[in-house]
Order: structure tokens, then C-alpha cells, then sequence
């Protein structure tokens, strides 16, 4: 790549205008990529603990009606594991907690779509700290467009009650294996 459009590229994934006159903020950086045919479990492991952040991109598709988890080192205790949600799906609003989950954060319900797909971009703050139970925020909704009729966009929050640092997140259906076109991406997040 030409020094030019690497410097486009890296002023994009800023997400600032570089050559627009705007300060230069946080870089995200790839960590890891992955896709999800045949699989219930993407896992990224060995995560340096060189950012700020972690920023994590699914789309997610699934055979039969279920739903998503994260999991942070492997932990299986459910009691570790805090979620809120926020849901609406164009008729109504629904809030919901759930204090046990089961061995991970509840991310996103799934349909029998194959075809739709189940995006979802979580934030895990803090990732690295051995002092703070780490937190996470993420986005998530279903398309309605493509044969279902339980779309939906979600607003969530987590708590993950450790203080280890995250050197692995794990994504698991609990509705069997990912289908051809999932796929999976983590970055790192700089400070400032």
C-alpha cells in the first residue's frame, strides 16, 4: 500500500479526519479476525494488554432459535456475569436485568433466519486491569426485512465481576454452529 493511502487508512480507522483538519484521537488497531462456519465457539486468546480498550464486531448467523454469549477467560460462573438490556422493536420498550447468566454475558437472541443475520459491536473497557471489574457496553438488532418477525434493537450493558486482566473473549451460540458468513473481528482501542 502506497504511504498515502496507508495514511488515508489510518485516519479512517480513527474515525477522525486527518487530512480535514480534525486532532488525531484514539487508533483502533486489528487484533484478530475470524470467520464462524461449523463452529459453536469463536475464541480469540493470548489478547495483548497494550490498549485501552477492546472493540469487538460479530455477525452472527445461526440455524435455529437461540441466542449468544461472551465469555471473559474462560470463566464459567454463572454469578460472574451481569447484564442490562434495553429492547425495542418499533412497537414497544422492554427493559430486563439478568444477575446469573448462564456462564457469560447475555448478548442477542437469535431466530431460524439463516439469511438475516445477528450484528452485534461490543466495547469491553478496561480490559487490562488487575484492580477493577471490568465492564462492557454493546449494540445489537435483528433485521426484520428477511422472513422474521422478531426484529429488534437492543441497548446493553455488563458487568464481568473479576479483576483479572481479559486475555481471552470466547462467543458462543447456545442454538448450535455458526453457518457460512459469520464472521468476527477484534480490535484494540490506544488511549489517547
Amino acid at each position: 500500500m502506497s504511504p498515502i493511502l496507508q495514511s488515508l487508512a489510518n485516519g479512517s480507522a480513527r474515525g477522525y479526519g486527518a487530512f480535514f483538519g480534525a486532532a488525531a484521537g484514539p487508533a483502533f488497531e486489528s487484533i484478530a479476525s475470524a470467520t464462524g462456519s461449523g463452529v459453536s465457539t469463536v475464541t480469540f486468546s493470548s489478547i495483548p494488554a497494550t490498549y485501552q480498550s477492546l472493540h469487538l464486531r460479530v455477525f452472527a448467523l445461526n440455524p435455529t432459535t437461540g441466542g449468544f454469549r461472551i465469555r471473559l477467560n474462560a470463566d464459567t460462573a454463572s454469578a460472574n456475569y451481569v447484564t442490562h438490556d434495553l429492547i425495542g422493536d418499533g412497537a414497544s420498550v422492554t427493559a430486563a436485568s439478568y444477575v446469573t447468566n448462564t456462564a457469560g454475558f447475555r448478548l442477542i437472541w437469535s431466530s431460524t433466519s439463516t439469511t438475516a443475520g445477528l450484528p452485534f459491536i461490543l466495547d469491553l473497557h478496561d480490559y487490562a486491569s488487575t484492580t477493577k471489574n471490568k465492564t462492557a457496553r454493546w449494540f445489537a438488532g435483528h433485521d426484520q426485512n428477511a422472513g422474521t418477525t422478531d426484529g429488534f434493537v437492543s441497548l446493553s450493558s455488563g458487568l464481568w465481576l473479576n479483576t483479572a486482566a481479559v486475555n481471552s473473549i470466547s462467543v458462543f451460540s447456545t442454538a448450535g454452529n455458526y453457518l457460512t458468513g459469520s464472521t468476527f473481528a477484534l480490535y484494540g482501542i490506544k488511549g489517547a
